[in-house]
């Protein structure tokens, strides 16, 4: 089991130089994503053994930077993601999300649960875009591509 321990995330940390800070929603809802990816996750590098890893997710000539490191801060790794791929996702997935936040107000039980179907579906769509986008690169389960997704997403939402 001791190789299980090792496959995980211990920290995830934003960098606030290139990011920038938030309103006091976005940073909720950073803090939040952070909580859960840290809680619950698969995450290794491919033909690396020294995890946990911590991971500093940062913006670098518009692209997605994420430093991974062992829990002494020695450096492993560091990706550079475009965000060109995932464009049309973010902004699907925003739309829905505005309408279920109105929905929640003023719709349906049913109505409400339709448009978060949708929701989910666009969110696990960005989740198997990134998973594919980290192949070779990062090895981690579906629900740890979901929780990145769900980080990457808080990264750019508008509040």
């Amino acid at each position: 089991m001791e190789a299980n321990r090792t496959r995980r995330l211990a920290r995830v940390t934003l960098n606030e130089t290139s990011i920038g800070r938030g309103t006091p929603d976005q940073e909720h809802e950073r803090e939040i994503a952070i909580y859960d990816l840290t809680e619950s996750n698969d995450f290794a590098v491919p033909g690396d053994e020294s995890g946990p890893y911590t991971l500093d997710i940062s913006l670098q000539e518009a692209r997605l930077s994420l430093a991974i490191a062992r829990e002494d801060g020695t450096p492993v790794v560091t990706h550079l993601l475009s965000l060109s791929p995932f464009r049309s996702i973010f902004k699907d997935y925003f739309l829905v999300c505005e309408s279920y936040y109105a929905a929640i107000r003023t719709a349906s039980p049913a109505q409400i649960e339709a448009i978060d179907t949708g929701r989910r579906n666009l969110h696990n769509e960005g989740a198997v875009l990134l998973k594919a986008r980290l192949e070779n690169k990062i090895d981690c389960d579906f629900d740890t591509a979901r929780r990145l997704f769900t980080l990457i997403t808080a990264l750019h939402w508008r509040g």
